[in-house]
């Protein structure tokens, strides 16, 4: 399976291609495919520091599309539609959303757009063939680059097909100690979202490096 990361080269990107690249084809897109490029050799590095081998490739945002079998959009909300009105090739893809639509003031509280959700505004833009899933979207950005700790995290898991959610499920199960839960249609997605920026707030306010979301 290839899994492509549509801005590969942020935060959140970068950490994903260095989870999942020693379990997966792992292919990490940016605007520039030299920064795609330079990503994956930081990457190779800091694997191979911990002993691992992976499996990564820097390509275009586009070549992401065209060559993944699953695409995680890992861009900013404000970035989301300006990103995806540049790519075509979407049909019969499995697209997973972690975008959360958030704004702040002396705060951080939920902002979705008109169709509830970011992961519904997301389908509305893509090919009725393409697959769109909720997932990934209350871990702190930080911790996915910090290899020497556990991600031990419930992820909420939203889809319309049941194939699809499993399987993008299933990639869930495979990074560190996350557990993914099936969490519903993707109607549902907004209340997924709208918990991270309630983990933000915590964070801030009770002076807390992260906080993330664990059923037990």
């Amino acid at each position: 399976m290839k899994i492509g990361i549509v801005g590969g080269t942020g935060d959140i990107g970068e950490g994903m291609a260095l989870r999942l690249s020693p379990k997966y084809d792992v292919i990490v897109g940016s605007r520039d495919e030299i920064k795609a490029v330079a990503t994956c050799d930081i990457c190779r590095e800091t694997l191979q520091v911990q002993g691992m081998e992976c499996s990564l490739s820097g390509v275009t945002n586009q070549r992401v599309v065209d060559e993944a079998d699953v695409i995680v959009l890992a861009i900013p909300f404000k970035h989301a539609a300006p990103t995806l009105n540049t790519l075509t090739g979407f049909e019969g893809k499995i697209v997973v959303s972690p975008i959360n639509p958030i704004e702040r003031t002396n705060y951080f509280y939920y902002a979705p757009p008109p169709e509830g959700s970011a992961a519904m505004m997301v389908k509305g833009m893509l090919p009725e063939s393409a697959t769109v899933c909720a997932a990934f979207n209350n871990i702190a950005a930080n911790k996915w680059k910090v290899l020497d700790e556990e991600l031990d995290y419930s992820v909420a898991v939203c889809c319309d097909d049941d194939a699809a959610k499993q399987q993008v499920m299933e990639i869930v199960n495979n990074v560190s100690s996350l557990r993914a839960y099936d969490a519903g249609p993707l109607a549902a997605a907004s209340v997924v979202e709208s918990v991270t920026p309630l983990l933000l707030n915590i964070a801030r306010f009770g002076k807390m490096r992260d906080a993330g979301v664990k059923f037990v």
